[in-house]
């Protein structure tokens, strides 16, 4: 296997070379870049592979602009997803031998045998996400990647895996971009920080491969702006440790079947000893020698941002009559997400020069207007010419593109409402209809477990985990630590996001209604 960088790798197998997730030009308004810097790989040579996976739409592993580099000859895995975008655009690239899987089927290819298991709630990626094995007969891999499964069972039954690649850091704008005291920000920081690192190792003891490779994660910000997000090692709230902090976690914990992969690394699983060769030394990007390795990488960058910048304002676009009659007829459709939203969303373009304009989505009314002084549980604020450029490029999916910038502020009331990041994900009538759909199916699991005196619905109400594994009890709540949403178990309440009531009742209560 040869590191490319973030989620992307090379693996060659004895029955053809795989390429994953090839990310090189920065992501998210400019905002991440592949750390460490990747882009001056030979791509052209790497791109004469045998197949090519993209595992989901998300910018930091489906890169434009990288594909057309990638030889058109290659057989693109497609995972199944209830919507057909990331085939049309892979289409629209030019790539034509493309193989369709069934989700959860093992294929076999000339050899290879390949199985993809796509993930497709509103809330997986930009509506789906998925893992890709491959046993080429004598070494078994699971590129795990973003996607987090309420469980690895359907990988381990197709018998031990040798290689797991997984994520560990996070992909997301939560804490740093709310309105919140630095306290605050610390604190919830250090807990997100610490969930990602007990998921990450759950699903490592869960699999137990033979080796581990620590991946997708995490960018760098290579903006001013945006430079207090890199992890320098000096604030334990940071959601962005890099492959050694998380490598020397894992060592702590009593692992040491981890493989370091920079962009160039080669690792030969098929020795003793899984040895890697990196093509330079990896103190030199980590520990004291990051920052400034990030600085001279951003010097390096610094044209490619400002022509990034250069593209985002247009001034011809009324901002306000644009999105009402874009997102209006959009929120008249979604029953739904409405119902789960009931209130009103505000949402300010920022603009020191040209003034702000001060919107509300209204879902009770279903209206899209200026923002009238009412008070709102949810509150965004980013600047114009982003959400002018969302309007000029009709970007559907604002989460992967605008949320995933953190290059806006956020303020809320009350708990989380997936609902209102559901709903911009979903800016299309395709991924609008399917969400709404999902949410319309899904209802409450009937099977119960017990947990520390507690007898509770054993699936999670958020996105369905197993709580007899992945559930914690403490001072009366319960956490389940797939996503870290948590309920208030002497009344089902969800202390985490609107709705989703979990059913439970002391076991004691349970077990006298039954007698």
């Amino acid at each position: 296997m040869t590191g490319l960088g973030h989620a992307s790798a090379l693996i060659e197998t004895a029955h053809g070379s795989v390429l994953c997730d090839p990310w090189v030009n920065p992501a998210y308004f400019g905002s991440w870049f592949p750390f460490p810097d990747n882009s001056e790989l030979d791509w052209d040579e790497i791109g004469k592979v045998d197949y090519l996976y993209v595992s989901h739409l998300h910018r930091d592993h489906y890169d434009p602009e990288n594909l057309k580099r990638i030889s058109k000859s290659a057989t693109v895995l497609l995972p199944e997803y209830p919507t057909d975008e990331l085939h049309d655009a892979l289409r629209d690239l030019g790539f034509t031998k493309i193989f369709r899987t069934t989700n959860g089927v093992v294929h076999d290819l000339d050899g290879l045998k390949v199985m993809i298991q796509a993930l497709i709630s509103p809330t997986d990626g930009p509506i789906g996400d998925s893992s890709l094995w491959l046993d080429d007969g004598t070494t078994k891999l699971l590129n795990q990647n973003d996607a987090r499964p309420t469980e690895l069972s359907a990988f381990a039954e197709l018998g031990h895996v040798d290689i797991h690649m997984l994520q560990y850091s996070g992909a997301i704008w939560y804490p740093m971009v709310y309105e919140l005291t630095d306290h605050a920000k610390q604190v919830f920081g250090e807990q997100k920080r610490a969930r990602q690192f007990d998921r990450t190792i759950r699903y490592i003891d869960d699999l137990k491969a033979t080796w581990v490779v620590p991946i997708a994660g995490p960018p760098c910000f290579l903006d001013e702006q945006l430079w207090q997000f890199n992890d320098l090692g000096t604030d334990p709230g940071n959601i962005f440790p890099d492959q050694q902090v998380f490598l020397d976690h894992m060592a702590e914990k009593g692992y040491d079947n981890g493989r370091l992969l920079l962009p160039g690394s080669v690792c030969d699983f098929a020795a003793d000893g899984a040895p890697v060769a990196h093509p330079y030394d990896p103190a030199t990007v980590f520990g004291e020698n990051k920052e400034p390795y990030l600085r001279a990488y951003a010097a390096r960058k610094k044209d490619v941002l400002e022509a990034e910048k250069a593209s985002w304002a247009h001034p011809e676009i009324d901002l306000l009559p644009a999105l009402k009659e874009w997102i209006e007829p959009l929120m008249r459709q979604a029953d739904k997400m409405a119902e789960g939203i009931n209130g009103p969303v505000r949402l300010t373009a920022v603009d020191a020069e040209r003034g702000d304009v001060d919107m509300v989505l209204d879902f009770v009314a279903r209206e899209f207007r200026a923002w009238d002084g009412e008070r709102a549980r949810y509150r965004f604020s980013a600047p114009r010419e982003l959400l002018e450029h969302l309007v000029a490029i009709h970007e559907i999916d604002w989460v992967n593109s605008l949320f995933l910038s953190c290059r806006f502020s956020a303020a809320r009331v009350g708990p989380y409402n997936e609902f209102v990041y559901a709903f911009f994900k979903c800016l299309g009538e395709e991924r609008l209809n399917y969400a709404e759909g999902w949410y319309a199916e899904q209802s409450t699991d009937d099977e119960d477990t017990e947990l520390d005196g507690w007898v509770v619905q054993r699936r999670c109400p958020h996105l369905k985990a197993d709580l007899q594994r992945f559930g914690k009890v403490e001072d009366g709540v319960l956490t389940c630590q797939m996503h870290g949403w948590k309920w208030r178990l002497k009344d089902g309440s969800c202390l985490t996001s609107v709705g989703h009531p979990l059913r439970s009742s002391p076991a004691g209560e349970t077990a006298a209604a039954q007698a």
